[in-house]
């Protein structure tokens, strides 16, 4: 072995790049993340190359003097950090980006500070540092990368695509302008269309900015989220369930106004939408986290995409209950996309719009309307026999019936078109029903409403009283880290709530008593490390209560009005009333929608009549 030496300040450098300057989009969000802490109001980002030839960030910042422009190119000297690394409130503090930029580009800084008659430029190729000299410029700072990596062209090597390249940057560009609705943002370049995000103003800028990067479907089609607990407050919108993706790029998550990509909250947001959501997708939403600077070390990694609170259990715990309450609260909404989508299936294969349709025989005729049959005299015809024998499945026979309030809400209303999902008018397929809203039509998908209702009925009688439990004959003793055992025993009461009864059976063990009824024949110790894991983790009995919801939504399905049955119109009615009055209702245990609404302009618009 070598004697141990000093490395060279040059080499310093390369390596501290090789962590901040991941790629031409890391670059970007330093850059970027300067301007706003400069307490820029105008953000102006140019790119060529996915931004490998060229980044260029201008700001209207406070600027740097002449002596201050000489020390933010040298590594650890900044102007963000007191003397308590606790007490983060910028986006960055490290000291180390320009420094890492400079190692491995062509790096110049032009700016100019209030105090000074003239700007200042200094330049920076491959770690070679020029003396500052005069520059013209107003105010502000701007900042100019070019020939990215030539000084390291291994890892140029590693660069994706232009256009990869690029729409990282635009991504980036998205989340910050999201989390700071107050600055303008613009960015072009060769390599991409110009983006453009004005100053939000109005009384609510962070809606407004929403509407600018998601889209104003996102603003209909999303929960307002606003809850508070110890000191964390949570606010931003979360998309309804049934309006999701097949990836979670839509997922935009920041910590006391900055982005980031944190598996716990990642993982909290999905636990929240667990109940009405397929786990093949992804919900949309933008979620804002506001803590003291104490809570939260946001030092874990240069990147500083990741972070660590304090207490990540009061987090996650905040998150996934206020999504749920939201969830709750919405009743029975579901996407307002869905009535697109349907036009848009039915002009599949459909002729060009210019294109006049006529048909190609008479279109046949009824002759005396009055001998039509009606949907009254149709719906009336008595019933095929039930799929399912209720007597033999007396779970179901509680939660299969319309409720005697829905009953009673028929009555009272004879034909409620003023009702959120209108009058029942028709079953087709026996499985779809057909009912008339004052503003268009709305289709339901019976088996997957009922099965929704079925299982929030379920749910509510777990809730009020408690889970059933079935007493081992003999108890399972089951081996485990000690480590393992005092996580599972210091949260034996809450397993017990759940159904699972566990005991200290001397170090390294535990002894199980008894197990949800639910869950029948159970393999006790998958589900005991199960726990273990989840505790470990996130402090929480995630695995047994999905595992109980699990069941509970199989008993829904198999529990439910069966597609192929028909129904008079009072149960259609009544099913749609029970709709209206039911959490969640607006998509199955599955996260598929039970419903699609389209409005009157929609139809017309089909017709050719818009």
């Amino acid at each position: 072995m070598t004697t141990v030496r000093r490395l060279t300040e040059d080499m310093i450098n390369r390596i501290a790049a090789g962590e901040v300057v991941e790629r031409p989009a890391s670059v970007v969000k330093e850059l970027v993340e300067n301007a706003i802490d400069a307490g820029a109001k105008r953000v102006e980002i140019v790119t060529a190359g996915g931004g490998a030839s060229l980044i260029r960030v201008t700001d209207d910042g406070g600027g740097m003097t002449h002596d201050d422009l000489g020390l933010a190119i040298d590594r650890h000297c900044t102007s963000k950090l007191t003397d308590d690394l606790l007490d983060i409130r910028t986006l960055g503090f490290r000291g180390e980006a320009l420094a890492s930029i400079g190692s491995v580009a062509r790096l110049s800084i032009a700016s100019r500070h209030a105090s000074e008659p003239h700007g200042w430029e200094i330049v920076v190729e491959g770690g070679l540092v020029h003396p500052p000299r005069p520059a013209g410029l107003n105010s502000g700072t701007r900042v100019e990368v070019t020939d990215l990596f030539f000084s390291t062209p291994a890892r140029l090597k590693f660069l994706k695509g232009e256009r990869a390249e690029a729409s990282a940057i635009t991504d980036i560009v998205k989340r910050l302008a999201m989390a700071h609705p107050e600055v303008r943002f613009s960015l072009t370049g060769s390599d991409r269309g110009a983006i453009d995000y004005p100053v939000a103003h109005g009384d609510e800028p962070f809606v407004e900015r929403l509407g600018q990067i998601l889209g104003q479907d996102f603003v209909d089609n999303s929960l307002a989220i606003d809850a508070t607990r110890e000191g964390v407050h949570l606010s931003g919108y979360a998309g309804l369930p049934t309006y999701n993706r097949a990836n979670g790029l839509q997922q935009f998550l920041f910590v006391n106004g900055r982005p980031v990509r944190d598996k716990l909250l990642v993982g909290a947001l999905r636990a929240g939408y667990a109940d009405v959501m397929s786990r093949d997708r992804h919900p949309v939403a933008a979620l804002r986290i506001d803590l003291e600077p104490h809570g939260v070390d946001v030092n874990v990694h240069p990147a500083k995409s990741d972070v660590r609170f304090r207490d990540p259990g009061l987090v996650r715990g905040l998150i996934v209950g206020a999504l749920r309450n939201a969830i709750h609260q919405a009743g029975h909404r579901s996407a307002t996309t869905g009535g697109g989508a349907t036009i848009a299936a039915f002009r599949t294969g459909a002729p060009p719009a210019s294109t006049a349709w006529r048909p190609s025989a008479p279109m046949p005729s009824f002759g005396n309307a009055a001998a039509a049959p009606s949907w009254r005299d149709w719906a009336n015809t008595p019933a095929p026999a039930r799929e399912f024998n209720e007597a033999a499945q007396p779970a179901f026979a509680a939660v299969s019936q319309p409720s005697a309030d829905a009953r009673a809400n028929v009555v009272a209303a004879n034909d409620p078109t003023d009702r959120p999902l209108g009058a029942a008018r028709a079953q087709v397929h026996e499985n779809y029903i057909i009912a008339q809203t004052d503003h268009g039509i709305v289709i339901v998908d019976q088996h997957a409403a009922h099965e929704r209702l079925v299982y929030e009925r379920l749910k509510t009688a777990l809730a009020r009283s408690g889970v059933a439990r079935q007493i081992l004959l003999i108890p399972d003793v089951i081996d485990l880290p000690e480590d393992d055992v005092a996580r599972l025993l210091k949260r034996a009461d809450e397993l017990a709530e759940l159904g699972l009864a566990i005991e200290s059976f001397g170090p390294g063990a535990v002894a199980v008593r008894e197990t949800p009824a639910l869950l029948g024949e159970l393999d006790t110790r998958s589900l005991l490390i199960d726990l273990a894991d989840d505790l470990a983790e996130w402090d929480d009995t995630t695995r047994l209560r999905e595992k109980l919801d699990h069941v509970a939504a199989t008993m829904a399905c198999h529990g439910s009005v069966r597609s192929g049955r028909r129904l008079r119109a009072e149960e259609m009615d009544a099913l749609l009333r029970e709709m209206e009055a039911t959490p969640g209702s607006g998509q199955c245990n599955h996260g598929r929608p039970t419903y699609v609404e389209l409005k009157l302009a929609d139809i017309e618009r089909l017709f050719g009549r818009r």
